[in-house]
């Protein structure tokens, strides 16, 4: 008889994994791929929805542009009114992609697009305003379709129109308020967009500096509507509304770059009555040297370098007062030394330089000058240069002071070749440009506009003037040329041509920044200037150039090394600054190059630096290169520039 099989017990636990129903979890991942393909869908239908809005923003904002180069007021405003639907429109298609902000990555680009369109919105309404404010002011502009206005055709006088917009100025300030408050409101908007997160470039096409330079061009307009309500409310002081005013007009030679703009050439004396300039007198500024007795010790790069009449005193003479890279320092000095040889009862200073000239004749056309022949822009083949910097450096060439007879019979001992019309150009050649600037038919009042405009912002006119609160709006505006205070990094290059020839006509600039951050944890910087002269030396307008160069930086700073300069100072502290000096050599048709390594007084753990940079006046537009890590911007700086520093 057999014995009955053993039957193992089995335990559930025991059965393999594949037994158990997979249903719950297929259900789960149905119920995510569903969910998933909706916001898909959600997102795919938003999208289409607002690139649709987008497309059409796009289309009206051309056409925007397109009215706005017709310069047709009537135009531009129904351009504008389309525009402003658009972008409300746009708006409020975006509402339905806003939940998306809070996807990583995804979202801060929402964000942006939604500051941006909030800014847009804000725009229009300060594109409103403006339109308003300048209408009366079409003729003026280039525009047309405006309302008729006293500035208007050919047939105004220079009077009738400086009569209307003397009587305009206090119509101005109460909108310059309501544009500020706007650009206020964009500004902060803009302030959310952080350019850093944008791909350098999408292609061949350059992204993140086209952002970063937006918003800076935003920056820096802002900050001219921010300022200038001050310096409208002095234009009645400044233009002799309610009194005659009287100005030292000096004109600083920028060929022969000094500290403040150029060498201090000539004079005039000028009165503006109502708005009206008239000249009184005009000289040569060695003339009143003739007349000065220097009595404060001149700065010794200035007695070692510049030598002529310092080898024999090391006294300052007056031509060589705008030593301080501070315009109203060196004024200062210089109206007080000056009110010793008879410059009295002016109410202050405005200086200009060759290129002011220059704008103002592309603007007119060729002038003529009496008892001077005639001055253009046109390119003279005798220096490869406009032609009006040419005469004037013509006239300018003079060597030596007018010598008067010691006895006091006022008979001039010695005069060099030329010094009569030296001293008299000055006068008649800017009452000539005014003149011509005022009686021009209104097609040409846009270009003279933006030549002033220019002139202005890119410090090629400042002003120093006695009344306190005026003194204070030109500040504000910064056409005062000043030395600012600043928190954060802070640059300002300043040279002298100590060689007392024409050398700076044909020098270029070049100025490179990288950022790094030491191990000790602060912010260290290598500054590299490269000079450039390309023309042949030919003694008189191109010729060695002897330049003496200092650098302004943040108080505190330490310097670690100084390669490239023939001679060096020891830093010091000028200004609220520190301050790196030395004199270099550049030859025709050479470079010279200085590289300088210091830390800053700050510490890198901060993720954003506040640098900015002060032109100085008289330059044209030094080529500037910011480098932070794998990051590089290049801008030519025609005025002063705050930048943001990524670290």
């Amino acid at each position: 008889m057999s014995e009955n099989p053993v039957i193992p017990q089995i335990k559930v636990d025991d059965l393999p994994a594949q037994n158990v129903s997979p249903k719950p979890r297929r259900k789960g991942l149905l119920i995510a791929l569903g969910v998933v393909g909706i916001i898909l869908i959600y997102l795919s239908l938003s999208s289409l929805i607002v690139y649709s809005k987008a497309t059409q923003l796009k289309k009206t904002v051309s056409a925007l542009m397109v009215a706005g180069k017709s310069q047709d007021l009537v135009k531009i405003k129904s351009e504008l009114t389309n525009t402003k639907s658009s972008l409300k429109a746009l708006k409020s298609s975006f509402v339905i992609i806003s939940p998306f902000r809070i996807i990583p990555f995804l979202g801060s680009y929402i964000s942006d697009a939604s500051h941006l369109i909030n800014a847009g919105l804000y725009g229009m309404d300060f594109s409103d305003i403006v339109l308003t404010t300048i209408e009366p002011y079409s003729d003026l502009l280039g525009l047309t379709g405006g309302k008729d206005n006293a500035i208007g055709d050919g047939t105004k006088t220079a009077k009738d129109r400086i009569d209307f917009i003397v009587k305009s100025i206090p119509d101005l300030i109460p909108n310059i308020d309501k544009i500020s408050a706007k650009t206020a409101l964009i500004e902060k908007e803009l302030s959310g967009i952080n350019p850093e997160r944008y791909p350098v470039r999408i292609g061949k096409t350059e992204v993140r500096s086209k952002v970063k330079s937006g918003l800076e061009l935003f920056r820096e307009a802002a900050s001219f509507v921010t300022n200038g309500k001050p310096l409208l409310e002095a234009a009645p002081y400044l233009l002799g509304i309610d009194s005659e005013r009287t100005y030292l007009l000096l004109f600083q030679n920028d060929k022969e770059l000094r500290p403040t703009g150029g060498f201090m050439t000539g004079y005039s004396i000028m009165k503006v009555n109502k708005g009206a300039f008239s000249p009184v007198s005009s000289s040569d500024i060695y003339n009143l040297d003739a007349k000065y007795k220097p009595t404060i010790v001149a700065p010794d790069p200035i007695i070692k370098y510049l030598k002529g009449p310092y080898a024999l005193s090391n006294k300052l003479r007056l031509r060589d007062m705008n030593w301080s890279p501070d315009f109203a320092e060196s004024m200062k000095q210089f109206t007080e030394e000056a009110k010793t040889v008879g410059i009295t009862g002016i109410d202050g200073i405005i200086s200009v330089d060759t290129q002011v000239l220059v704008y103002l004749l592309d603007a007119i056309g060729k002038i003529g000058v009496p008892g001077f022949g005639n001055f253009s822009t046109e390119v003279d083949p005798r220096c490869n240069c406009p032609n009006v910097i040419y005469e004037l450096e013509s006239f300018a060439d003079v060597e030596g002071p007018v010598v008067w007879d010691p006895d006091g019979s006022g008979k001039i001992i010695y005069a060099p070749a030329n010094y009569d019309n030296r001293k008299k150009i000055i006068g008649p050649l800017m009452n000539s440009i005014l003149a011509n600037a005022m009686g021009q038919p209104k097609d040409k009042l846009p270009k003279l506009f933006e030549a002033g405009f220019k002139s202005l912002v890119e410090k090629h006119v400042l002003f120093y003037l006695f009344d306190s609160k005026t003194q204070d709006a030109v500040s504000s505006f910064g056409i005062a040329g000043i030395i600012k205070s600043t928190n954060g990094d802070y640059l300002h290059i300043n040279d002298a041509n100590l060689g007392g020839r024409k050398s700076n006509l044909y020098v270029t600039n070049e100025i490179s920044q990288e950022f790094s951050v030491g191990k000790d944890g602060y912010v260290e910087k290598t500054l590299t200037l490269t000079y450039k002269n390309p023309m042949k030396q030919d003694g008189w307008l191109n010729s060695v150039l002897p330049d003496w160069v200092r650098i302004y930086v943040p108080k505190g700073s330490t310097l670690i090394s100084f390669d490239g300069a023939e001679d060096k100072a020891e830093p010091y502290e000028e200004l609220g600054k520190t301050v790196f000096a030395g004199f270099f050599k550049l030859r025709p048709e050479g470079v010279s190059k200085l590289t300088l390594k210091y830390k800053l007084p700050i510490k890198g753990n901060a993720k954003e630096l506040n640098l900015l940079i002060q032109k100085q006046p008289g330059l044209d537009a030094p080529l500037y290169t910011i480098k932070t890590g794998r990051n590089e911007e290049e801008f030519f700086l025609k005025t002063d520039k705050e930048i943001k520093i990524r670290l």
